[in-house]
């Protein structure tokens, strides 16, 4: 889960100043903030732009998009500019806004903490509110609708896959069974999901784990699922890579390990690990095309974690664009 800050104050975004100072290295330049939030980032690349700088930031929630047209219309900043849309349709973004190659790409992954503080949008097992999820309310089918369809074995194979939780067989059948009782009533709200999913963790737990809830795997499973979350994070890097100019940064903090893997996979992959090499010189085949050199991973500093403890499963990692477009 992501944290971001407001221009106005508030939570601070994680990793904040290592990930824009890896980013930014034109003052002059054109960079894409892919997940605004609030801004706390956006506002952070702006200060390191000079009058010639350019950013265009995206985001997929209509609630953070219409924060960022509150602060432009406040600030009148003529250099940057936001766009209602996912991360990955970049390339239709940035074409739309008359771009080509750019010098930065930022993408600050999961779930943002306007999102996770508002039970209406369904995101927290914490407080009761609707089961939706969406990170796009006006779009995309809702957690309650898809509990309500789907057959056991996919729910389960969700929760497994997207959530790692061990108990997802019966977590699936429980919820599945709920469809069957109460007149056939299936989960409606956030608390009927997770108290369901905490009786069956704790019913076969031998030893409660210490400072998490039982239904944490869970609902980070179902809101990955909705939200088409890895999908999108696949297509967003590929689309980032192919408009970064040589030189350009890629920089990404993840905060769970799918995310990070598919980070790390994809940076290794586009930086030759897989690819054919001499079988006396070892180096890479001519002709083979390399489209990026790793530069840094980071996590949050104790300071960081002991001040935001929502920061500590973060991961930035940062790769440069080497080769001609």
């Amino acid at each position: 889960m992501k944290v971001r800050e407001g221009q106005g104050g508030g939570h601070r975004s994680v990793l904040l100043d290592e990930a824009v100072d890896a980013l930014v290295t034109r003052v002059d330049g054109v960079y894409v903030d892919g997940t605004f939030g609030r801004g706390g980032h956006s506002a952070a690349i702006l200060s390191r732009l000079g009058a010639q700088g350019r950013l265009v930031a995206l985001d997929r929630d209509p609630e953070a998009v219409a924060a960022a047209r509150r602060w432009q219309a406040d600030q009148g900043d003529a250099r940057f500019e936001i766009v209602h849309a996912r991360f990955s349709t970049l390339a239709q973004v940035l074409d739309g806004c008359g771009v080509g190659a750019v010098d930065g790409v930022l993408l600050d992954l999961g779930v943002s903490s306007p999102q996770l503080d508002d039970p209406a949008r369904g995101f927290s097992f914490r407080e009761d509110g609707p089961l939706d999820m969406r990170m796009d309310p006006t779009r995309g089918v809702p957690a309650s609708e898809w509990l309500a369809s789907a057959d056991e074995g996919e729910i389960a194979e969700v929760v497994r896959e997207y959530g790692q939780e061990r108990f997802a067989v019966p977590i699936a059948k429980a919820i599945v069974a709920r469809r069957g009782h109460a007149g056939g009533a299936p989960l409606q709200t956030t608390g009927e999901l997770a108290r369901l999913v905490a009786g069956v963790v704790r019913s076969r737990q031998r030893k409660p784990e210490v400072g998490k809830d039982p239904a944490t795997r869970t609902f980070q499973a179902v809101r990955i699922f909705v939200n088409q979350e890895l999908e999108e994070l696949q297509r967003a890097l590929d689309a980032a890579v192919d408009r970064l100019r040589p030189g350009g940064r890629l920089a990404v903090i993840s905060f769970h390990s799918l995310e990070d893997r598919i980070v790390k996979q994809f940076i290794a992959r586009e930086s030759g690990r897989d690819a054919p090499r001499d079988p006396v010189r070892g180096g890479v085949l001519p002709g083979v095309r390399i489209r990026l050199r790793p530069l840094l991973r980071m996590l949050p500093g104790d300071t960081e974690v002991a001040a935001n403890p929502r920061a500590r499963s973060a991961v930035l990692r940062v790769a440069e664009r080497t080769d001609a477009r």
